[in-house]
C-alpha cells in the first residue's frame, strides 16, 4: 500500500533547517500509537500545532487546511493580513499588514511544500472530501484542525466545525471505519497529547448527527488540556 507522503528535497532541507529553531514536543499517547487510516483532530494554537506535527510526527499524514493558503502569494497575503494576524491573533490592523507582508513569501513556500488538502466552505467542499478519501484509501492519516477560530484561538476550545464527521461518514460508506483521535498541543509545557482512538462506527450509536459528534470530540479534546503527564 502506498501510504508514504512524498516531500520534495528542498522541503526536506527546509524542515531540517526549521528543526534547529523549533523544539521537538514531547508526544504523550494515552493509548497505542496512531494506526492508519485515521482522522486526528487537534487544536491549532496559531501555527504552533501544525508546525510541530509536520516537523516531528513520524507517521504518514496529510494536513487539511484553509484553501486561501494554497492559492498563491496574493491570497496567502490577504488571509494572513486580514484573517490570521488581524482577526485571529488580534494584531492591530497596520501591524497585521506589515507582518503579513514580511512572512508571506516564506509561509507560501512552506505551504507549497506541505501539499495540504485545501478545505472549502462552499460547493468545492466536495473536492476536499474526495481528496481526503483518496488519502484514507492509501492508508494515510488526516490531521484536521476543526476548532472555530473565527474569534481567535483559545486554550479551551469553544466549538468544533463538523466537516470532519462528514468525511468520516463518506469513508464509512466505502468501507473504511476510521479511527478518530483527539489531540491537544499544550504550549505551556510543550506536550502534544494524543488520546485513545475511537472508531467512527462507535460514534454512530445514536445515528449520524454531525453536530453531536463534533461536540463529543470537542469535549475529548478539551479534556486533554488538563491531564497530568510525566
Amino acid at each position: 500500500m502506498n501510504n508514504q507522503i512524498k516531500r520534495d528535497k528542498w522541503f526536506l532541507s527546509l524542515k531540517t533547517f526549521l528543526r534547529a529553531f523549533v523544539k521537538k514536543p514531547r508526544f504523550i499517547y494515552k493509548g497505542k500509537k496512531i494506526a492508519a487510516p485515521s482522522i486526528i483532530l487537534s487544536n491549532h494554537v496559531g501555527a504552533s500545532a501544525p508546525l510541530k506535527f509536520e516537523l516531528y510526527l513520524n507517521e504518514p499524514f496529510r494536513i487539511v487546511g484553509t484553501h486561501e493558503m494554497t492559492e498563491g502569494l496574493k491570497n496567502t497575503y490577504r488571509y494572513l493580513a486580514d484573517t490570521y494576524f488581524y482577526k485571529k491573533k488580534h494584531f492591530p490592523k497596520l501591524l497585521a499588514k506589515i507582518v503579513a507582508f514580511i512572512v508571506c513569501p516564506v509561509v507560501n513556500l512552506f505551504y507549497k511544500g506541505l501539499d495540504i488538502i485545501p478545505s472549502y466552505n462552499d460547493a468545492r467542499f466536495k473536492t476536499s472530501v474526495l481528496r481526503c478519501l483518496d488519502a484514507l484509501k492509501k492508508g494515510q492519516n488526516l490531521i484536521i484542525f476543526p476548532e472555530d477560530s473565527s474569534e481567535g484561538y483559545h486554550d479551551k476550545l469553544t466549538a468544533f466545525l463538523p466537516g470532519f464527521a462528514f468525511i468520516a461518514k463518506k469513508a464509512a460508506e466505502i468501507g473504511i471505519d476510521v479511527a478518530v483521535y483527539a489531540a491537544y498541543y499544550r504550549k505551556r509545557d510543550d506536550r502534544l497529547i494524543i488520546d485513545e482512538p475511537i472508531k467512527f462506527s462507535s460514534l454512530l450509536k445514536d445515528g449520524f448527527d454531525k453536530q453531536r459528534i463534533a461536540s463529543v470530540m470537542l469535549e475529548k479534546t478539551n479534556a486533554l488540556a488538563t491531564i497530568e503527564t510525566v
